[in-house]
């Protein structure tokens, strides 16, 4: 149970634990450029790091499945990485640390940020209902899991957070959508009369 020898019965060993990229680049102990896999690498899998943070292909093949069966939403997706890219691209021309300084699409490459905007942030209870909806709520969520992932270095991740916070405001976001439709329906019903 403790010491210092380790027995092993005549087995390799099959894996190590170590920190991930989104880890290294978090910690500031290294940047994008100084690390051993590239963009395409990350797309397509051959990096280290959890299930649902190595292999974006996958991710994709997943986002049109769900897109297909009408359970996920296309709006939330592609916001979500839309939102993203925007916040990593303005905080990128700052710079100041290496998640601030790694190129925009790689922070939608790495960590959980593509599984949770296909698989976690399309989920139809708690995400915005209308169709308008959907894509600020995607847009928010993007944001706030960059945001997070950059000035939180303890939480580097900050998709399920993003995701939590903006299912809070999901119903929030879908009653000013309807109520600004309803304001504008009056005011056409005005017009005509």
């Amino acid at each position: 149970m403790s010491g210092d020898k380790v027995w092993v019965h005549g087995a390799s060993v099959d894996g190590y634990s170590g920190e991930t990229i989104l880890g290294a680049l978090a910690s500031n102990t290294s940047s994008w450029d100084s690390l051993l896999w590239n963009a395409s690498d990350a797309f397509y899998g051959i990096i280290p790091g959890s299930v649902g943070e190595t292999s974006f292909l996958a991710i994709a093949i997943g986002a049109l499945i769900l897109i297909y069966a009408g359970i996920g939403s296309g709006r939330i997706i592609i916001s979500t990485f839309i939102g993203g890219y925007l916040t990593a691209y303005l905080f990128n021309l700052w710079g100041y640390n290496a998640l601030m300084s790694t190129p925009a699409h790689i922070h939608l490459l790495i960590g959980g940020f593509a599984f949770g905007a296909v698989f976690m942030a399309t989920d139809p209870v708690t995400a915005s209902q209308t169709n308008k909806g959907k894509i600020i709520y995607g847009l928010l969520v993007g944001f706030f899991a960059i945001l997070i992932r950059i000035f939180n270095p303890a939480y580097p991740e900050g998709m399920m957070l993003a995701i939590l916070l903006m299912n809070v405001f999901a119903p929030l976001i879908d009653h000013y959508v309807v109520a600004g439709n309803v304001k504008k329906r009056l005011s056409r019903l005005k017009l005509k009369s």
